[in-house]
Protein backbone atom coordinates (compact mmCIF):
# COMPACT_ATOMS: atom_id res chain seq x y z
CA UNK A 1 0.00 0.00 0.00
CA UNK A 2 1.05 3.55 -0.31
CA UNK A 3 1.88 5.95 2.52
CA UNK A 4 -1.37 7.00 3.31
CA UNK A 5 -2.56 3.30 3.42
CA UNK A 6 -4.05 3.67 -0.51
CA UNK A 7 -4.31 -0.01 -2.17
CA UNK A 8 -2.78 0.16 -5.59
CA UNK A 9 -4.08 -1.56 -8.72
CA UNK A 10 -1.55 -3.23 -10.32
CA UNK A 11 -1.50 -4.77 -13.89
CA UNK A 12 1.31 -7.83 -14.08
CA UNK A 13 2.28 -8.94 -17.38
CA UNK A 14 4.53 -12.21 -18.04
CA UNK A 15 2.68 -13.78 -14.48
CA UNK A 16 3.26 -17.21 -16.21
CA UNK A 17 7.09 -16.54 -15.98
CA UNK A 18 9.86 -17.30 -13.29
CA UNK A 19 9.26 -13.79 -11.95
CA UNK A 20 5.90 -12.52 -12.89
CA UNK A 21 4.83 -15.86 -10.96
CA UNK A 22 6.02 -14.76 -8.22
CA UNK A 23 6.07 -11.72 -8.40
CA UNK A 24 2.29 -11.85 -8.03
CA UNK A 25 1.23 -12.85 -4.52
CA UNK A 26 3.88 -10.67 -2.98
CA UNK A 27 2.20 -8.21 -4.18
CA UNK A 28 -1.26 -9.52 -3.31
CA UNK A 29 0.80 -9.58 0.57
CA UNK A 30 1.53 -5.93 0.35
CA UNK A 31 -2.27 -5.27 0.08
CA UNK A 32 -2.71 -4.90 -3.67
CA UNK A 33 -5.36 -5.87 -6.58
CA UNK A 34 -3.52 -7.79 -8.75
CA UNK A 35 -4.62 -8.11 -12.64
CA UNK A 36 -2.71 -10.62 -14.57
CA UNK A 37 -2.47 -10.02 -18.50
CA UNK A 38 -2.30 -13.78 -19.81
CA UNK A 39 -2.58 -14.94 -23.80
CA UNK A 40 -3.59 -18.09 -22.17
CA UNK A 41 -5.13 -17.64 -18.86
CA UNK A 42 -5.76 -20.71 -18.22
CA UNK A 43 -2.07 -21.49 -17.52
CA UNK A 44 -2.57 -19.50 -14.41
CA UNK A 45 -5.74 -21.01 -12.75
CA UNK A 46 -3.98 -23.68 -10.25
CA UNK A 47 -1.31 -21.19 -8.76
CA UNK A 48 -2.15 -20.57 -5.31
CA UNK A 49 -2.73 -17.22 -5.59
CA UNK A 50 -4.91 -17.38 -8.50
CA UNK A 51 -8.60 -16.95 -6.64
CA UNK A 52 -7.25 -13.84 -5.49
CA UNK A 53 -5.89 -12.23 -8.82
CA UNK A 54 -7.79 -11.27 -11.88
CA UNK A 55 -6.66 -12.97 -15.05
CA UNK A 56 -7.61 -10.92 -18.28
CA UNK A 57 -6.78 -12.53 -21.91
CA UNK A 58 -4.04 -10.19 -24.12
CA UNK A 59 -1.16 -9.77 -25.78
CA UNK A 60 1.73 -6.88 -25.24
CA UNK A 61 1.59 -6.25 -28.87
CA UNK A 62 -2.11 -6.14 -29.02
CA UNK A 63 -3.38 -2.29 -28.29
CA UNK A 64 -6.99 -3.40 -27.88
CA UNK A 65 -6.24 -6.06 -25.09
CA UNK A 66 -3.92 -3.78 -23.94
CA UNK A 67 -6.13 -0.57 -23.46
CA UNK A 68 -8.93 -3.25 -21.77
CA UNK A 69 -6.25 -4.88 -19.67
CA UNK A 70 -5.24 -1.14 -18.08
CA UNK A 71 -8.21 0.54 -17.29
CA UNK A 72 -8.43 1.48 -14.03
CA UNK A 73 -4.52 -0.37 -13.22
CA UNK A 74 -2.41 2.85 -11.37
CA UNK A 75 1.61 0.17 -11.62
CA UNK A 76 1.71 -1.55 -15.01
CA UNK A 77 4.73 -4.29 -14.68
CA UNK A 78 6.53 -5.12 -17.52
CA UNK A 79 7.89 -8.60 -17.52
CA UNK A 80 7.87 -9.81 -20.96
CA UNK A 81 10.50 -10.32 -23.88
CA UNK A 82 11.13 -11.86 -27.01
CA UNK A 83 14.04 -13.55 -26.34
CA UNK A 84 14.29 -16.85 -28.35
CA UNK A 85 11.30 -16.18 -30.62
CA UNK A 86 13.48 -15.40 -33.80
CA UNK A 87 16.19 -13.21 -35.79
CA UNK A 88 13.58 -10.13 -35.45
CA UNK A 89 13.60 -10.62 -31.71
CA UNK A 90 14.61 -7.19 -30.90
CA UNK A 91 12.36 -5.16 -33.35
CA UNK A 92 9.23 -6.98 -31.31
CA UNK A 93 10.77 -6.17 -27.98
CA UNK A 94 10.88 -2.79 -29.44
CA UNK A 95 7.19 -3.00 -30.96
CA UNK A 96 5.81 -4.49 -27.65
CA UNK A 97 7.69 -1.39 -25.41
CA UNK A 98 6.42 1.12 -27.48
CA UNK A 99 2.34 -0.45 -27.70
CA UNK A 100 2.81 -0.86 -23.80
CA UNK A 101 4.33 3.32 -22.75
CA UNK A 102 1.45 4.18 -25.77
CA UNK A 103 -1.74 2.04 -23.85
CA UNK A 104 -0.60 2.97 -20.27
CA UNK A 105 -0.46 6.83 -20.55
CA UNK A 106 -3.81 6.81 -22.28
CA UNK A 107 -4.96 4.35 -19.52
CA UNK A 108 -4.05 7.11 -16.92
CA UNK A 109 -1.39 4.87 -15.20
CA UNK A 110 0.64 6.49 -12.76
CA UNK A 111 3.87 4.04 -13.19
CA UNK A 112 5.50 1.58 -15.59
CA UNK A 113 7.75 -1.06 -14.02
CA UNK A 114 10.09 -3.07 -15.54
CA UNK A 115 12.55 -5.27 -14.73
CA UNK A 116 16.01 -5.44 -17.46
CA UNK A 117 19.48 -6.45 -17.63
CA UNK A 118 22.64 -4.81 -15.79
CA UNK A 119 24.83 -3.27 -18.32
CA UNK A 120 28.46 -2.51 -18.48
CA UNK A 121 29.59 1.46 -18.47
CA UNK A 122 31.76 2.77 -20.95
CA UNK A 123 30.73 -0.51 -23.76
CA UNK A 124 29.28 0.51 -27.13
CA UNK A 125 26.01 -0.03 -27.52
CA UNK A 126 26.89 -2.15 -30.76
CA UNK A 127 29.20 -4.36 -28.72
CA UNK A 128 26.22 -5.80 -26.25
CA UNK A 129 24.95 -8.59 -26.56
CA UNK A 130 21.67 -8.35 -28.76
CA UNK A 131 19.86 -9.56 -25.34
CA UNK A 132 21.47 -7.02 -23.23
CA UNK A 133 21.00 -3.94 -25.75
CA UNK A 134 16.98 -5.37 -26.59
CA UNK A 135 16.51 -5.09 -22.36
CA UNK A 136 18.33 -1.53 -22.32
CA UNK A 137 16.12 0.02 -25.48
CA UNK A 138 13.49 -1.15 -24.24
CA UNK A 139 14.44 0.60 -20.49
CA UNK A 140 15.00 3.46 -22.30
CA UNK A 141 11.70 3.30 -24.21
CA UNK A 142 9.59 3.13 -21.41
CA UNK A 143 12.12 6.33 -19.40
CA UNK A 144 11.31 8.28 -22.94
CA UNK A 145 7.36 7.53 -21.89
CA UNK A 146 4.95 10.34 -19.96
CA UNK A 147 4.16 7.98 -17.66
CA UNK A 148 6.98 8.11 -14.73
CA UNK A 149 9.16 4.67 -14.77
CA UNK A 150 10.90 2.42 -12.71
CA UNK A 151 13.37 0.29 -14.60
CA UNK A 152 15.31 -1.97 -12.26
CA UNK A 153 18.93 -3.66 -13.68
CA UNK A 154 20.01 -6.99 -12.65
CA UNK A 155 22.38 -9.37 -13.76
CA UNK A 156 22.54 -13.17 -12.41
CA UNK A 157 19.09 -13.87 -10.24
CA UNK A 158 19.88 -16.80 -7.92
CA UNK A 159 16.85 -18.12 -6.82
CA UNK A 160 15.22 -21.76 -7.04
CA UNK A 161 14.52 -22.36 -10.83
CA UNK A 162 15.72 -19.14 -12.39
CA UNK A 163 18.00 -20.10 -15.40
CA UNK A 164 20.94 -18.60 -14.12
CA UNK A 165 20.77 -20.76 -10.91
CA UNK A 166 20.02 -23.98 -13.17
CA UNK A 167 22.93 -23.39 -15.24
CA UNK A 168 25.21 -22.61 -12.54
CA UNK A 169 23.84 -25.94 -10.24
CA UNK A 170 24.33 -28.33 -13.13
CA UNK A 171 27.58 -27.47 -14.11
CA UNK A 172 28.87 -27.78 -10.84
CA UNK A 173 27.65 -30.82 -9.88
CA UNK A 174 27.99 -33.32 -13.14
CA UNK A 175 31.78 -31.61 -13.87
CA UNK A 176 34.58 -31.97 -11.18
CA UNK A 177 36.85 -30.85 -13.72
CA UNK A 178 35.77 -28.01 -16.16
CA UNK A 179 37.02 -26.56 -19.14
CA UNK A 180 34.97 -23.41 -19.52
CA UNK A 181 35.12 -19.89 -21.70
CA UNK A 182 37.06 -17.17 -20.71
CA UNK A 183 34.26 -15.49 -19.01
CA UNK A 184 34.39 -17.63 -16.25
CA UNK A 185 36.48 -14.50 -14.90
CA UNK A 186 34.61 -11.64 -15.91
CA UNK A 187 32.94 -9.94 -12.80
CA UNK A 188 29.35 -9.98 -12.18
CA UNK A 189 27.25 -8.78 -9.16
CA UNK A 190 24.27 -11.76 -8.82
CA UNK A 191 21.42 -10.60 -6.74
CA UNK A 192 18.80 -13.24 -4.41
CA UNK A 193 15.15 -13.26 -6.38
CA UNK A 194 14.04 -12.53 -2.84
CA UNK A 195 15.77 -9.26 -3.42
CA UNK A 196 14.49 -9.04 -6.67
CA UNK A 197 10.86 -8.97 -5.34
CA UNK A 198 11.39 -6.46 -2.80
CA UNK A 199 12.58 -3.94 -5.24
CA UNK A 200 10.36 -4.34 -7.73
CA UNK A 201 7.34 -4.49 -4.73
CA UNK A 202 8.74 -1.31 -3.39
CA UNK A 203 8.91 0.54 -7.34
CA UNK A 204 5.06 0.55 -7.00
CA UNK A 205 4.55 3.35 -4.54
CA UNK A 206 7.72 5.45 -5.69
CA UNK A 207 6.80 9.49 -6.10
CA UNK A 208 5.26 10.46 -8.64
CA UNK A 209 8.75 12.16 -9.61
CA UNK A 210 10.79 9.38 -9.91
CA UNK A 211 11.55 8.47 -13.30
CA UNK A 212 14.81 6.78 -13.28
CA UNK A 213 16.92 3.67 -13.66
CA UNK A 214 18.44 1.89 -10.96
CA UNK A 215 21.48 -0.58 -10.88
CA UNK A 216 20.15 -3.80 -8.31
CA UNK A 217 22.56 -6.28 -7.28
CA UNK A 218 23.65 -8.21 -4.08
CA UNK A 219 26.87 -7.48 -1.78
CA UNK A 220 29.17 -9.95 -3.84
CA UNK A 221 31.15 -9.12 -6.82
CA UNK A 222 32.09 -12.22 -7.71
CA UNK A 223 33.46 -14.10 -11.19
CA UNK A 224 31.75 -17.14 -12.77
CA UNK A 225 34.42 -19.11 -11.24
CA UNK A 226 33.86 -17.85 -8.07
CA UNK A 227 30.29 -18.35 -8.37
CA UNK A 228 30.77 -22.05 -9.34
CA UNK A 229 33.44 -22.74 -6.44
CA UNK A 230 31.26 -20.93 -3.85
CA UNK A 231 28.08 -23.43 -4.89
CA UNK A 232 30.54 -26.41 -4.34
CA UNK A 233 31.25 -25.64 -1.10
CA UNK A 234 27.38 -24.63 -0.31
CA UNK A 235 26.10 -27.92 -1.81
CA UNK A 236 29.08 -29.79 0.28
CA UNK A 237 30.33 -30.47 -3.12
CA UNK A 238 34.30 -31.65 -3.42
CA UNK A 239 36.70 -28.62 -5.16
CA UNK A 240 35.84 -28.24 -8.72
CA UNK A 241 38.90 -27.34 -11.03
CA UNK A 242 38.16 -25.27 -13.66
CA UNK A 243 40.52 -24.49 -16.50
CA UNK A 244 39.33 -21.46 -18.94
CA UNK A 245 40.38 -21.50 -22.58
CA UNK A 246 39.96 -18.73 -25.00
CA UNK A 247 38.47 -20.63 -28.20
CA UNK A 248 34.97 -21.19 -27.16
CA UNK A 249 32.96 -18.99 -27.93
CA UNK A 250 29.30 -17.51 -27.42
CA UNK A 251 27.91 -20.12 -29.74
CA UNK A 252 29.87 -23.26 -28.55
CA UNK A 253 29.60 -21.68 -25.13
CA UNK A 254 25.65 -22.08 -25.28
CA UNK A 255 25.87 -25.62 -26.72
CA UNK A 256 28.19 -26.98 -24.26
CA UNK A 257 25.68 -25.47 -21.48
CA UNK A 258 22.87 -27.07 -23.22
CA UNK A 259 24.45 -30.34 -23.51
CA UNK A 260 25.28 -30.28 -19.91
CA UNK A 261 22.75 -28.67 -18.05
CA UNK A 262 18.58 -28.72 -19.29
CA UNK A 263 19.45 -25.01 -19.91
CA UNK A 264 18.57 -25.38 -23.65
CA UNK A 265 20.87 -23.63 -26.01
CA UNK A 266 18.71 -20.95 -27.24
CA UNK A 267 18.67 -19.54 -23.54
CA UNK A 268 21.90 -20.58 -22.82
CA UNK A 269 23.50 -18.30 -25.36
CA UNK A 270 22.03 -14.95 -24.49
CA UNK A 271 22.91 -16.02 -20.61
CA UNK A 272 26.53 -16.52 -21.83
CA UNK A 273 26.71 -13.54 -24.40
CA UNK A 274 25.32 -11.46 -21.45
CA UNK A 275 28.77 -12.56 -19.22
CA UNK A 276 31.37 -11.17 -21.85
CA UNK A 277 31.53 -7.49 -20.65
CA UNK A 278 31.87 -6.97 -16.45
CA UNK A 279 28.67 -6.40 -15.35
CA UNK A 280 28.42 -4.64 -11.73
CA UNK A 281 26.39 -2.07 -9.58
CA UNK A 282 27.36 1.64 -10.11
CA UNK A 283 25.00 3.08 -7.21
CA UNK A 284 22.36 1.55 -4.89
CA UNK A 285 20.21 4.61 -4.67
CA UNK A 286 17.44 2.20 -5.07
CA UNK A 287 17.76 2.13 -1.23
CA UNK A 288 16.24 5.85 -0.87
CA UNK A 289 12.69 4.49 -1.96
CA UNK A 290 13.00 0.99 -0.81
CA UNK A 291 14.64 0.97 2.33
CA UNK A 292 17.52 -1.92 3.11
CA UNK A 293 16.59 -4.60 5.62
CA UNK A 294 19.13 -6.26 8.20
CA UNK A 295 20.73 -8.82 6.34
CA UNK A 296 19.33 -7.79 3.11
CA UNK A 297 20.26 -7.32 -0.05
CA UNK A 298 21.31 -11.54 0.07
CA UNK A 299 25.21 -12.30 0.24
CA UNK A 300 25.68 -14.78 -2.55
CA UNK A 301 26.18 -17.87 -0.20
CA UNK A 302 22.68 -16.79 1.32
CA UNK A 303 21.02 -16.66 -1.90
CA UNK A 304 22.48 -20.09 -3.07
CA UNK A 305 21.39 -21.73 0.37
CA UNK A 306 17.98 -20.83 0.21
CA UNK A 307 17.45 -21.73 -3.21
CA UNK A 308 19.32 -25.20 -2.26
CA UNK A 309 16.64 -26.07 0.29
CA UNK A 310 13.61 -25.00 -1.94
CA UNK A 311 14.83 -27.77 -4.47
CA UNK A 312 15.58 -30.45 -1.92
CA UNK A 313 12.07 -29.83 -0.34
CA UNK A 314 10.22 -29.16 -3.36
CA UNK A 315 9.28 -26.20 -3.12
CA UNK A 316 10.19 -24.67 -6.29
CA UNK A 317 7.42 -21.89 -6.60
CA UNK A 318 8.15 -21.05 -10.51
CA UNK A 319 11.12 -22.27 -12.96
CA UNK A 320 12.99 -20.96 -15.91
CA UNK A 321 10.87 -23.16 -18.03
CA UNK A 322 7.08 -21.78 -16.45
CA UNK A 323 6.45 -19.66 -19.55
CA UNK A 324 5.84 -21.18 -22.40
CA UNK A 325 9.17 -21.64 -25.48
CA UNK A 326 8.85 -19.07 -27.59
CA UNK A 327 7.52 -20.71 -31.24
CA UNK A 328 6.50 -24.02 -29.33
CA UNK A 329 2.70 -24.44 -30.40
CA UNK A 330 -0.47 -23.23 -27.92
CA UNK A 331 -3.19 -24.30 -30.30
CA UNK A 332 -5.56 -26.19 -27.70
CA UNK A 333 -6.79 -30.41 -28.54
CA UNK A 334 -9.30 -30.81 -31.72
CA UNK A 335 -12.61 -31.66 -31.02
CA UNK A 336 -12.90 -33.04 -34.12
CA UNK A 337 -10.79 -34.99 -36.99
CA UNK A 338 -11.81 -32.75 -39.19
CA UNK A 339 -9.71 -29.98 -37.29
CA UNK A 340 -8.14 -27.24 -39.20
CA UNK A 341 -9.53 -29.28 -42.34
CA UNK A 342 -6.67 -32.42 -41.85
CA UNK A 343 -5.94 -35.26 -40.74
CA UNK A 344 -5.98 -36.46 -36.76
CA UNK A 345 -3.94 -39.53 -36.05
CA UNK A 346 -4.97 -41.30 -32.25
CA UNK A 347 -3.19 -44.27 -30.47
CA UNK A 348 -5.13 -45.67 -27.79
CA UNK A 349 -4.49 -47.71 -24.76
CA UNK A 350 -6.65 -49.33 -22.16
CA UNK A 351 -5.82 -51.43 -19.61
CA UNK A 352 -7.83 -52.42 -16.31
CA UNK A 353 -5.75 -51.88 -12.85
CA UNK A 354 -5.56 -53.55 -9.75
CA UNK A 355 -6.04 -50.66 -7.92
CA UNK A 356 -8.16 -47.69 -7.27
CA UNK A 357 -8.39 -44.87 -9.12
CA UNK A 358 -6.76 -42.44 -6.14
CA UNK A 359 -3.66 -44.83 -6.73
CA UNK A 360 -4.00 -44.98 -10.48
CA UNK A 361 -3.85 -41.30 -10.68
CA UNK A 362 -1.12 -41.09 -7.78
CA UNK A 363 1.15 -42.68 -10.60
CA UNK A 364 -0.24 -40.37 -13.69
CA UNK A 365 0.41 -37.10 -11.95
CA UNK A 366 3.88 -38.12 -10.82
CA UNK A 367 5.16 -38.87 -14.03
CA UNK A 368 8.03 -37.26 -16.06
CA UNK A 369 11.25 -35.95 -14.51
CA UNK A 370 13.05 -38.48 -11.97
CA UNK A 371 10.03 -40.84 -12.32
CA UNK A 372 10.57 -40.70 -16.12
CA UNK A 373 7.68 -42.16 -18.26
CA UNK A 374 7.48 -46.26 -17.88
CA UNK A 375 8.74 -47.03 -21.02
CA UNK A 376 11.73 -47.67 -22.99
CA UNK A 377 14.27 -45.48 -21.34
CA UNK A 378 16.31 -45.67 -25.01
CA UNK A 379 13.50 -44.39 -26.62
CA UNK A 380 12.76 -41.59 -24.73
CA UNK A 381 16.19 -40.60 -23.96
CA UNK A 382 17.12 -41.00 -27.83
CA UNK A 383 14.27 -38.98 -29.08
CA UNK A 384 15.29 -35.90 -26.51
CA UNK A 385 18.81 -36.03 -27.71
CA UNK A 386 17.27 -35.69 -31.17
CA UNK A 387 14.89 -32.91 -30.28
CA UNK A 388 18.36 -30.70 -28.65
CA UNK A 389 20.01 -31.36 -31.51
CA UNK A 390 17.37 -30.03 -33.77
CA UNK A 391 17.50 -27.04 -31.18
CA UNK A 392 14.44 -27.96 -28.73
CA UNK A 393 13.68 -27.95 -25.47
CA UNK A 394 14.93 -31.85 -25.14
CA UNK A 395 13.83 -34.31 -22.23
CA UNK A 396 15.67 -32.60 -19.34
CA UNK A 397 13.71 -29.80 -18.29
CA UNK A 398 12.36 -32.49 -15.85
CA UNK A 399 8.96 -31.27 -13.33
CA UNK A 400 8.72 -28.06 -11.31
CA UNK A 401 7.23 -30.33 -8.38
CA UNK A 402 7.77 -34.23 -7.58
CA UNK A 403 4.49 -35.06 -7.22
CA UNK A 404 1.97 -32.15 -7.71
CA UNK A 405 1.08 -30.81 -11.16
CA UNK A 406 -0.67 -27.83 -12.21
CA UNK A 407 -1.90 -26.36 -16.07
CA UNK A 408 1.01 -24.63 -17.56
CA UNK A 409 3.94 -26.10 -16.23
CA UNK A 410 6.72 -28.16 -18.18
CA UNK A 411 7.15 -31.54 -18.06
CA UNK A 412 10.05 -32.21 -20.24
CA UNK A 413 9.44 -32.03 -23.71
CA UNK A 414 5.87 -31.31 -22.75
CA UNK A 415 3.56 -28.84 -21.03
CA UNK A 416 0.04 -29.14 -19.20
CA UNK A 417 -2.49 -28.17 -20.68
CA UNK A 418 -4.76 -29.17 -18.85
CA UNK A 419 -6.03 -30.92 -15.40
CA UNK A 420 -8.89 -32.76 -13.71
CA UNK A 421 -8.15 -34.05 -10.95
CA UNK A 422 -8.02 -37.55 -9.77
CA UNK A 423 -9.38 -38.03 -13.70
CA UNK A 424 -7.44 -36.81 -16.47
CA UNK A 425 -4.10 -35.16 -17.47
CA UNK A 426 -3.63 -33.64 -21.22
CA UNK A 427 0.22 -32.62 -22.19
CA UNK A 428 0.72 -30.79 -25.62
CA UNK A 429 4.57 -31.53 -27.06
CA UNK A 430 6.71 -28.52 -27.43
CA UNK A 431 9.40 -30.69 -29.13
CA UNK A 432 10.47 -30.35 -32.46
CA UNK A 433 7.92 -31.73 -34.65
CA UNK A 434 6.12 -32.06 -38.43
CA UNK A 435 2.79 -30.96 -36.38
CA UNK A 436 1.10 -31.29 -32.84
CA UNK A 437 0.67 -33.62 -30.89
CA UNK A 438 -0.76 -34.54 -27.27
CA UNK A 439 -0.78 -37.32 -24.80
CA UNK A 440 -3.68 -37.86 -22.37
CA UNK A 441 -3.91 -40.02 -19.65
CA UNK A 442 -6.92 -41.17 -17.81
CA UNK A 443 -8.09 -42.98 -14.26
CA UNK A 444 -11.22 -43.97 -14.47
CA UNK A 445 -14.28 -46.63 -13.25
CA UNK A 446 -15.92 -48.81 -15.38
CA UNK A 447 -19.00 -50.00 -15.53
CA UNK A 448 -18.23 -52.56 -12.97
CA UNK A 449 -16.53 -49.93 -10.62
CA UNK A 450 -13.54 -51.25 -11.62
CA UNK A 451 -10.29 -48.83 -12.03
CA UNK A 452 -9.51 -48.55 -15.80
CA UNK A 453 -6.58 -46.89 -17.06
CA UNK A 454 -6.78 -45.25 -20.79
CA UNK A 455 -4.27 -43.29 -22.74
CA UNK A 456 -4.31 -41.24 -26.17
CA UNK A 457 -2.02 -40.17 -27.98
CA UNK A 458 -2.80 -37.91 -30.79
CA UNK A 459 -0.97 -36.10 -33.93
CA UNK A 460 -2.16 -33.80 -36.56
CA UNK A 461 0.32 -33.56 -38.94
CA UNK A 462 1.80 -30.51 -40.57
CA UNK A 463 2.00 -30.93 -44.39
CA UNK A 464 3.17 -34.46 -46.14
CA UNK A 465 6.14 -34.66 -43.97
CA UNK A 466 3.69 -34.87 -40.97
CA UNK A 467 2.12 -37.26 -42.46
CA UNK A 468 5.47 -39.35 -43.40
CA UNK A 469 6.41 -38.41 -39.66
CA UNK A 470 3.65 -40.55 -38.00
CA UNK A 471 4.10 -43.68 -40.14
CA UNK A 472 7.41 -43.81 -39.68
CA UNK A 473 7.69 -43.60 -35.66
CA UNK A 474 4.00 -45.80 -35.77
CA UNK A 475 5.66 -49.05 -35.64
CA UNK A 476 7.33 -48.20 -32.44
CA UNK A 477 4.60 -47.08 -30.85
CA UNK A 478 3.41 -50.85 -29.30
CA UNK A 479 6.76 -50.29 -27.83
CA UNK A 480 6.59 -46.86 -26.41
CA UNK A 481 2.89 -46.40 -25.64
CA UNK A 482 2.12 -49.80 -25.19
CA UNK A 483 4.71 -50.44 -22.86
CA UNK A 484 3.99 -47.13 -21.26
CA UNK A 485 -0.23 -48.24 -20.59
CA UNK A 486 1.34 -51.96 -18.97
CA UNK A 487 4.21 -50.32 -16.44
CA UNK A 488 1.99 -47.71 -15.69
CA UNK A 489 -1.06 -50.00 -14.68
CA UNK A 490 1.57 -51.94 -12.71
CA UNK A 491 3.03 -49.42 -10.96
CA UNK A 492 0.02 -48.27 -9.34
CA UNK A 493 -0.89 -51.80 -8.93
CA UNK A 494 2.30 -52.48 -7.03
CA UNK A 495 1.76 -49.11 -4.65
CA UNK A 496 4.27 -47.27 -3.18
CA UNK A 497 7.66 -49.47 -1.88
CA UNK A 498 7.33 -51.67 -3.91
CA UNK A 499 9.92 -52.34 -6.92
CA UNK A 500 9.13 -51.64 -10.51
CA UNK A 501 9.58 -54.45 -13.14
CA UNK A 502 11.27 -52.07 -15.42
CA UNK A 503 13.26 -49.09 -15.35
CA UNK A 504 10.77 -45.99 -15.77
CA UNK A 505 12.56 -43.53 -17.73
CA UNK A 506 15.29 -41.45 -17.81
CA UNK A 507 16.82 -38.87 -15.22
CA UNK A 508 16.72 -35.22 -16.46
Amino acid sequence: MTQDGQRLHCLVTGASGYIGGRLVPELLQAGHRVRCLARSPDKLRDHPWAPHAETVRGDVTDPASLAAAMRGVDVAYYLVHALGSGSRFEDTDREAARIFAEQAHAAGVRRIVYLGGLTPRGVPEESLSPHLRSRAEVGEIFLASPVPATVLRAAVVIGSGSASFEMLRYLTERLPVMVTPSWVHTRTQPIGVRDVLRYLVGSATMPDEVDRAFDIGGPDVLTYRDMMLRYAAVAGLRRRFIVPVPVLTPRLSSHWVGLVTPVPASLARPLTESLRHEVVCHEHDIARYVPDLPGRPLPFDEALALALRRVREAQVATRWSSASVPGAPSDPLPTDPDWAGGSLYEDERQRPVDASPAALWKVVEGIGGDNGWYSSPLAWAVRGWLDRFAGGVGLRRGRRDTERLRVGDSLDFWRVEEIEPGRLLRLRAEMRLPGLAWLEMYAETDDRGGTVYRQRALFHPRGLLGHAYWWSVAPFHSVVFGGMARNIARAAADGPGKRRTSTPGVTP
